[in-house]
């Protein structure tokens, strides 16, 4: 176990927390809920970043900014949207603070705007409320942005990554000609997402639709990536939302068609947040610490000298200069720990308890011998190779851990999806081996409701590749036409 963190076995909520400090990604900051985002965390959200931000472009999207502060009378203009997030808005009262005469700063009353600003909790409003004057003719769509931004939901239970009152994310706003268009925009979008997690995060998810009960509020359709985590629990990974004409209608954003009509354009939304640095962690990191995949490390290999004169040093220093020279040149991110304040040992825990991919450790017999020792993180092996073709191994072994934490994650999410025909079985399931449960609903928000308060569990999502099958209910016994997956989560 790393020094300091709880096991995973004794108190998975725990183990979580210790795991984000221990391995210095964040830490709670002086306002509550909130969190500082600390380099190393920071390093891997920027790898998210660039990758994302990568293939949005690649799918023809811009990027751009818009305000934090939103004016009240935006959110009231779409009733759906403005109850989904009335209770966890902050509000923006006064512009001024003053001296009282008695060394406090205070708010100035005689400062109060004439119109509260809502700090932004997500950013739909502002946006169709600018789009307004960006759309006269179909010649103006679609138009295909996105925004890096930080979002405010006041929460008041909040942990590390997973859910705080201020949050990084990224939020695309699409508009389009057609329905067609902006189901096809929001289908592609939840691909893209789907492929970056499984693919760069090494997390397999489900791609499904969200029930009415838990779509995004104001959404005609919500589709949704669902992952699961070594605890037997559900994250939502991310989510697309097709938006119909809703938005379009509220702050009248029309354009002119090709047959001169005049038409409410199409919207979508889509966005993914830090809370992909909690699934991320728990997905794949173990007692000892992080668990890496390669593609999202921000240090890839660690080198550590061991040497006990400094002509030993020296000599080891060429080598290692030769082979970052190599590994650089392959884009693969690597650091020399030689520093000379803390012991290979020391040095060999503390890159084990931060996740890096690979540890290569060389000595003065190894230079006579020709050899290195490779240590892998994922499961935690070592073994002498040769100096020869050495960055073509490393390069090579960072391919195998990749795939090979990914198809983990995959054997633990695949052996934990259930198939259940009763609602015995259902509890059953649930409280002992947990993750997903594949049952039949019958498509009220009634029934949701009712398993959620006797459970805590949630529909997640109904699967896209769910074929249709006649069947029963599992709580009211009402005829299904097809199974959703329920289960816990964060």
């Amino acid at each position: 176990m790393g020094k300091g963190i709880t096991s995973r076995s004794e108190d998975y909520s725990q183990w979580y927390n210790d795991l984000v400090i221990k391995a210095d990604l964040a830490e709670n900051s002086a306002v509550r809920g909130c969190m500082v985002i600390k380099p190393y965390g920071y390093g891997i959200w920027e790898r998210m970043q660039a990758i994302l931000d990568k293939r949005f472009k690649e799918t023809g999207h811009t990027n751009a900014y818009f305000p934090l502060f939103i004016p009240k009378s935006f959110f009231s203009k779409e009733a759906a949207h403005v109850e989904g997030f009335a209770t966890e808005c902050a509000v923006v009262t006064h512009y001024r603070l003053k001296n009282d005469g008695n060394g406090n700063i205070v708010v100035d009353e005689e400062a109060k705007l004439e119109e509260e600003l809502i700090v932004r909790p997500t950013s739909e409003t502002i946006i169709w409320n600018t789009y307004k004057g960006w759309v006269e003719s179909y010649r103006d769509l679609p138009i295909l942005v996105n925004q890096w931004a930080n979002v405010v939901r006041w929460e008041m239970r909040t942990r590390l990554f997973l859910r705080t009152a201020e949050f990084l994310w990224q939020e695309g706003h699409t508009a389009h000609a057609t329905r067609d268009e902006a189901v096809e925009e929001a289908e592609r979008m939840l691909d893209v997402y789907a492929d970056f997690v499984e693919n760069t995060l090494a997390v397999p998810v489900v791609r499904g639709r969200k029930t009415e009960n838990e779509r995004f509020a104001g959404a005609l359709d919500t589709y949704c990536i669902e992952a699961l985590m070594q605890d037997g629990k559900a994250l939502q990974a991310g989510t697309s939302h097709f938006l119909g004409q809703n938005f379009a209608k509220a702050f009248d954003v029309k354009f002119t068609s090709k047959e001169g009509k005049l038409e409410h354009v199409w919207a979508t939304s889509w966005g993914v947040s830090t809370r992909l640095m909690g699934a991320l962690i728990m997905a794949h990191s173990d007692d000892q610490g992080l668990v890496l995949p390669p593609k999202l490390a921000p240090i890839q290999v660690v080198i550590v000298p061991i040497y006990k004169t400094d002509e030993e040093k020296a000599n080891i220093d060429s080598f290692v200069d030769t082979l970052i020279a190599e590994l650089k040149g392959k884009d693969i991110s690597v650091k020399y720990d030689d520093r000379d304040t803390q012991r290979p040992g020391f040095k060999f825990a503390e890159w084990e308890l931060k996740g890096v991919p690979l540890r290569v450790a060389i000595g003065a017999r190894d230079l006579q011998n020709g050899t290195v020792e490779l240590a892998r993180r994922d499961i935690q092996t070592k073994e002498t190779v040769a100096q020869e073709g050495l960055a073509v191994n490393i390069e090579n072994t960072l391919g195998i851990i990749q795939e090979s934490i990914y198809q983990k994650a995959r054997q633990y999410r695949d052996s934990h999806i259930t198939e259940v025909a009763s609602y015995d079985e259902f509890k059953e399931v649930l409280e002992g081996k947990g993750g997903f449960i594949s049952c039949h609903w019958d498509g009220t928000v009634e029934t949701e409701k009712r398993v959620k308060e006797e459970t805590k569990a949630t529909i997640r999502c109904i699967p896209l590749d769910a074929k249709e099958e006649a069947g029963v209910c599992i709580f009211t016994g009402k005829p299904s036409a097809q199974k959703v997956l329920f289960a816990k989560a964060y």
